[in-house]
């Protein structure tokens, strides 16, 4: 069981970042001090000091009879998964990858194929204690500072750092069953996935959790978990075996919670073929401990900072084509994901793509959800995540974000939303109005009243 930091040790980290932030010139810009990122948004170069979260990075305790957990905000899920499923406990929503953090989630936004029914990270929030740009500890609440506490999501820093935050807990068993059901077109693929939200349910069986892959326009594999206690034969996908190929071969499988919960990060969903970690030979010579969705992230780093890929392109084209990345995770309504698919695979042309229905959880009943400001989804609407992470060819000479920019186009037309932890190329009126700018700025007006966190235009959109 992973360690518990127990209250002390959290009092002690929340002073040394106070003191950090105290040691700041003033009107410094106030930044982490923080070296690993789930995010692919390039950003200028940083040369003051940032506060220091090295001692946020733990559980702070358990309650397992109430179900809640208080979490430090710089945790890995990966960690916070650990010390809870000893419990028989995990989050509502465990992001796919092991080192997205609990505050980067809140802030951020977090998914998985449990947001049909659990909605979003920080719907499943009971309180937090956010650290802000005025440098003080304010805890908000539904009931406290409610402001502060309905604009943190999809802020992503702007208002502050969360330190500490309550969740509450899922009770969950041993094993996960799933099914792979095939559909052959994404029409057939938006009514099933409808039908099953509503349901819950598939054929007489009970549906955890849902997420898809979408292979080509003919081959859409639809996973359907449910979980279980009874003793199953598992498989193992963090040796030879790659998850999302078992997707098209299998009808049926099953999985510890734990291998479920991570069985996308082994191989990055399926972005770690681009290091040749995928090929058989490479697979048995590289060690397991580096399969893992932060070990691909930091090559990525180092080929973004020396172009290795954009000067491998220029020797094979003679400069005639380019390539630009378009890592984006989106959501539509469900009834326009078929439009959505039809019109991607004609403007983009990348596949897999992964699918994963959300939303916004409603914890009391129908039309008991609560909305949250700065990313306005509907309550009682299903919306239907596509993520897709690569390179497309583009003519030499295009103009930068090309691609990137038709998605935000067609996103916004078909009533959706693009998520912020990549490249955005918003002006800044359709931004305002897409992420509610206005109520955004009369937040941070109350709890960074000298402007010393960076807005969140700046931060999504120039790299800031």
């Amino acid at each position: 069981m992973s360690q518990i930091v127990g209250p002390q040790q959290h009092s002690d980290a929340v002073r040394r970042l106070t003191a950090s932030y105290d040691a700041l010139p003033d009107g410094a810009p106030v930044r982490l001090a923080k070296r690993t990122t789930n995010l692919f948004r390039p950003r200028d170069v940083v040369t003051t000091p940032g506060l220091d979260v090295s001692g946020l990075t733990g559980v702070v305790s358990i309650d397992a009879d109430a179900r809640t957990a208080d979490v430090q905000g710089m945790c890995t899920y990966e960690d916070l998964v650990a010390a809870t499923l000893p419990y028989g406990l995990i989050p509502f929503v465990v992001p796919q990858l092991r080192t997205i953090t609990l505050g980067g989630a809140v802030t951020g936004l977090g998914i998985e194929a449990t947001s049909f029914r659990n909605g979003l990270p920080h719907e499943s929030v009971l309180e937090m204690d956010v650290f802000t740009g005025a440098g003080e500890v304010v805890t908000c609440s539904p009931e406290r500072n409610a402001d502060l506490f309905h604009a943190f999501p999809n802020s992503y820093g702007s208002l502050g750092y969360a330190t500490r935050i309550r969740i509450a807990l899922e009770a969950v068993p041993a094993n996960v069953r799933l099914r792979h059901v095939r559909v052959d077109d994404p029409t057939t693929a938006a009514e099933l996935i409808a039908r099953i939200v509503e349901e819950r349910s598939y054929d007489g069986v009970r549906v955890d959790a849902i997420d898809g892959t979408a292979f080509h326009p003919g081959e859409i594999d639809l996973t359907l978990a449910e979980f279980t206690d009874d003793d199953l034969d598992v498989s193992d996908y963090t040796g030879q075996d790659v998850y999302y190929r078992s997707v098209r071969t299998r009808s049926t499988d099953a999985l510890t919670m734990e291998d479920y919960l991570w069985r996308w990060d082994t191989d990055w969903f399926w972005c770690s073929r681009a290091f040749g970690a995928q090929h058989p030979l490479a697979r048995r010579l590289w060690p397991k401990r580096y399969r893992r969705s932060d070990v691909y992230q930091r090559m990525v780093g180092l080929d973004t900072r020396f172009a290795i890929a954009a000067k491998l392109d220029r020797i094979k084209r003679n400069g005639v084509e380019q390539r630009e990345r378009v890592i984006q995770d989106i959501e539509v309504p469900v009834d326009r994901l078929a439009e959505f698919l039809t019109w991607f695979d004609d403007a983009v042309g990348m596949r897999p793509v992964w699918l994963c229905p959300l939303r916004l959880r409603e914890p009391d009943g129908p039309g008991s959800a609560t909305r949250w400001p700065l990313y306005p989804l509907e309550p009682g609407l299903t919306y239907v995540n596509v993520g897709f992470w690569g390179t497309v060819e583009v003519r030499g000479g295009s103009p930068a974000g090309l691609v990137n920019r038709r998605v935000e186009e067609k996103v916004h037309a078909l009533g959706g939303h693009k998520s912020l932890y990549s490249e955005a190329f918003y002006s800044p009126e359709t931004f305002a109005e897409l992420y509610n700018m206005p109520y955004l700025a009369e937040v941070k007006a109350t709890y960074d009243p000298k402007d010393r966190l960076t807005g969140l235009y700046e931060k999504a959109v120039r790299r800031r």
